[in-house]
């Protein structure tokens, strides 16, 4: 794990990496070996800088560490348990998910198949990593009846009038003040 913490902090020094554990042993020893690590390790200037910013921390229990995931929301997840298929179902923000002590970051970086475009900056609560979606075009269309505008008109001409929008709401009633042949 704690070269994993490393490798998400080598490219730049504003990254963030932080490791969450129930486990105040796992937490101790991890910490340990990244000062050890730190001592003699490729690009070592940034990962120090980026240390400033990163954190090891012990929560009470694996809900609480997935409660401080969902809500760090980020780019990258990796579930290092047992069994990480029991967390996924509560996991609700990441970029990327890397389940199991087989599926490290770089893994998805380069050779796995999934996207690496993804959301930072806890974005991972609004937006999913990029994929073909990105680049589907789908409109939204509406057809109304007579009467389900009719049912609809008050709410916009007040909505409209109170933006001031005064020819929003015109456009509603001229629909009633004339009569349609169509």
């Amino acid at each position: 794990m704690a070269i994993d913490y490393i490798s998400q902090i080598e490219h730049a020094p504003d990254n963030v990496s932080v490791l969450i554990t129930p486990s105040t042993e796992v937490a101790n020893a991890v910490f340990s070996l990244l000062e050890k690590m730190i001592v003699d390790i490729p690009r070592r200037k940034i990962v120090t800088e980026a240390l400033d910013n990163s954190s090891v921390l012990v929560a009470d229990s694996m809900a609480q560490a997935i409660e401080f995931s969902n809500e760090f929301a980020p780019e990258h997840l990796e579930i290092v348990t047992a069994d990480p298929m029991a967390m996924l179902p509560r996991v609700k923000h990441a970029g990327s998910i890397f389940l199991g002590c087989y599926a490290p970051v770089p893994v998805g970086d380069y050779a796995s198949g999934t996207n690496h475009v993804l959301p930072t900056g806890q974005c991972a609560r609004m937006f999913s990593g990029l994929s073909l979606d990105d680049f589907i075009k789908k409109p939204t269309c509406q057809y109304i009846t007579r009467e389900g505008l009719e049912y609809l008109s008050e709410a916009v001409i007040t909505i409209a009038e109170a933006e001031g929008l005064l020819n929003h709401a015109q456009a509603i009633r001229e629909r009633f003040e004339y009569p349609r042949k169509m």
